[in-house]
C-alpha cells in the first residue's frame, strides 16, 4: 500500500520538521481504503461497485484556533499544509491548550478473526444479497418491497504529529442492511435488520432466520391494532436499551456539547445523580468483559489508538446512578482540565476528528427478565428499533415489536409504538435493571455532518415507569420536560 510506504513516512517527518515551528499542533494523518458496495432493491440490484480511496488531512492548531485541509494527492501536501496553517493563524486569538498524551510509534492491527472480505469475490457477494433478497420475498406474497444493502471497508491510516508520534493503524468494518415492506390494501408496515462485524465475513453469512423474522415482522403488523396513547410503566429489551444509552444519554456525555454549550455543562455536572443506584453507564472502545465468564472482544466501535493517536479506553460514565465522568478528545479535556479518554474519531481524511462515542452500554443488574413484568397492571413491552430522534434532552423512539403488558403478562401485540421523554427523567424512572445482556453491532452514528460512524451499543432489559407511548390518541398526556 501507498501509505505505508518508508519513503512517505520520511517525507512526512521532514515536513512537520519544516513548519512545525509556525504552529502550536501540527497533525497529518493519511488513509487508504478498499471497499465494496451493493443495494439489491426489489429484484434489481442498483448499485455494484468495488473502491479504492487514497487521502490525508493536514490539522493545524495556532493560538486556539483549528485550520484544517483535506486532499488526494500526496503531491499536494505541502500546500495543504501551509493552507491549514494560514487559515488557523487567520483565526486564532487564545491560548492552545491540549491534554498531553504519550508518543506513539509502531504499527497496531484490528485483527480479522476469520475470513477477510478481500478474499471474497464480487459475484459471491452480489449472490449473498440477491439470497437473501429472495428470502425476504419468500415469506408472504403480500411484501412488496424488499432492499438488501451489503457493505464492506478496510482502512489504513498513518498518524503524524508534530510531538513525535507516528502511528500506523489497520482494520476492517462489515455491514448489511435488510429491509422488507408490507401491504394490505391502505396499510404498510416495515420492518429492518441490520448485521454488522469487525470480525469477520462470515458473521453475515447464514442470516436467514434473522431475514425472515423481518419480512415477518412486517406481515404480522398489517393486523394488529395501534397502541393507544397514554403514560405506561415500559419494559425494553437490551436493543432499545442499547439504543436508549447511545441516543438519549451517549451524546451529552461527549465533552464537546458541555464545553461549547454552558447550559449543558451545568446539567452535566460531574457529581450530580441521574438514576438509581444499580445503574452503570460505560464507554469505550476497549471493552471488557461485560458479563462473568466473557472474554475480551472486538465490537463496532472498537480500535486501538483514536484519531488523535490517544490510547483506546474504557470511560465509566454514570457509577451508581452518578455522572463521574466524559468523553474526550485533547482539546476538550486539557479545557475542561479532565484526562483524555481516546473519543477523537473522524468518519474519514474529508473530516476533522470530532468527540464521539465508541462502543456505549448499561451493565446488566440483578433482577431476572419475567421480574421485570411483576405487578405491571397494565403496560408495554418493546422490543427491537425501527428509528427515533433526539434533541438535546429529549428524545423519541420507535419500537420494532411491541406487546401489551396487563396484570403482569404478556398480552396483545400492537404496533406503531413510539417511547418519547426527557433523558434525564427516564434515567430516574428507570426501576428494574435485568440480569441479561446484549450487544448490538448494528449501530451508525451521526454527528457534525460525520454520518454512519460504527459505533456498538448494548445494556440488558430494563423496567422503566411514566414513559410516554404515542399510537391511537389524538393527544398525549403532557408530561415535564426538565432534567432533575
Amino acid at each position: 500500500m501507498l501509505i505505508s510506504l518508508t519513503e512517505t513516512k520520511n517525507l512526512l517527518s521532514d515536513l512537520l520538521n519544516n513548519y512545525t515551528s509556525q504552529v502550536d499542533y501540527l497533525a497529518i494523518r493519511l488513509e487508504e481504503s478498499q471497499g465494496t458496495d451493493i443495494l439489491l432493491r426489489g429484484h434489481k440490484i442498483e448499485t455494484l461497485s468495488e473502491g479504492i480511496s487514497i487521502g490525508g488531512q493536514v490539522r493545524a492548531c495556532y493560538k486556539g484556533a483549528w485550520g484544517f485541509a483535506s486532499f488526494n494527492q500526496i503531491s499536494t501536501l505541502k500546500n495543504r499544509i501551509e493552507e491549514a496553517i494560514a487559515a488557523a493563524k487567520l483565526i486564532g486569538q487564545e491560548k492552545t491548550i491540549l491534554a498531553p498524551i504519550p508518543i506513539i510509534q509502531g504499527t497496531h492491527v484490528v485483527s480479522l478473526t476469520g475470513k477477510d472480505p478481500r478474499h471474497i469475490s464480487l459475484a459471491n457477494k452480489k449472490e449473498l444479497c440477491e439470497h437473501y433478497g429472495h428470502v425476504l420475498r419468500s415469506v408472504d406474497p403480500r411484501i412488496t418491497t424488499v432492499s438488501v444493502h451489503y457493505g464492506d471497508s478496510t482502512r489504513k491510516t498513518i498518524l503524524a504529529t508534530s510531538e513525535g508520534t507516528m502511528l500506523e493503524q489497520s482494520w476492517t468494518d462489515i455491514e448489511m442492511h435488510f429491509a422488507a415492506t408490507a401491504r394490505n390494501g391502505e396499510t404498510v408496515q416495515t420492518a429492518r435488520e441490520t448485521n454488522a462485524s469487525r470480525k469477520a465475513y462470515e458473521d453475515l453469512t447464514n442470516l436467514d432466520d434473522q431475514v425472515r423474522r423481518a419480512a415477518q415482522r412486517a406481515i404480522n403488523s398489517l393486523a394488529l391494532p395501534i397502541v393507544q396513547g397514554n403514560t405506561y410503566t415500559v419494559v425494553i429489551d437490551p436493543i432499545l436499551t442499547g439504543l436508549f444509552v447511545h441516543e438519549a444519554f451517549g451524546h451529552l456525555s461527549e465533552a464537546d456539547m458541555a464545553y461549547e454549550n454552558p447550559d449543558i455543562l451545568e446539567v452535566m455536572t460531574i457529581g450530580r445523580r441521574f438514576g438509581p443506584e444499580n445503574l452503570q453507564i460505560f464507554d469505550g472502545a476497549k471493552v471488557p468483559p461485560v458479563l462473568e465468564g466473557e472474554r475480551e472482544e472486538i465490537h463496532r466501535g472498537s480500535y486501538i489508538y483514536d484519531d488523535e493517536g490517544t490510547i483506546a479506553t474504557t470511560t465509566q460514565l454514570i457509577q451508581d446512578g452518578v455522572l463521574v465522568g466524559r468523553l474526550h478528545s485533547r482539546e476538550t479535556a486539557g479545557k475542561l482540565g479532565e484526562t483524555p479518554t481516546g473519543n477523537a474519531r473522524c468518519l474519514n481524511y474529508h473530516y476533522p476528528p470530532l468527540v464521539r462515542m465508541t462502543n456505549t452500554w448499561i451493565a446488566p443488574g440483578n433482577t431476572p427478565i419475567s421480574d421485570l413484568f411483576t405487578d405491571i397492571k397494565e403496560g408495554v413491552y418493546a422490543r427491537n428499533w425501527f428509528g427515533g430522534m433526539t434533541n438535546g434532552e429529549m428524545f423519541t423512539f420507535s419500537a420494532g415489536e411491541a406487546w401489551m403488558i396487563r396484570n403482569g403478562k404478556l398480552a396483545e401485540p400492537v404496533r406503531d409504538v413510539t417511547l418519547s421523554g426527557n433523558v434525564f427523567n427516564t434515567l430516574a424512572d428507570i426501576e428494574a435493571i435485568a440480569d441479561d445482556f446484549y450487544w448490538d453491532e448494528s449501530g451508525g452514528c451521526g454527528k457534525g455532518g460525520q454520518n454512519d460512524l460504527p459505533v456498538g451499543c448494548g445494556g440488558p432489559s430494563l423496567r422503566i415507569r411514566n414513559v410516554v407511548v404515542g399510537g391511537d390518541a389524538s393527544e398525549l398526556r403532557s408530561y415535564s420536560a426538565t432534567g432533575n
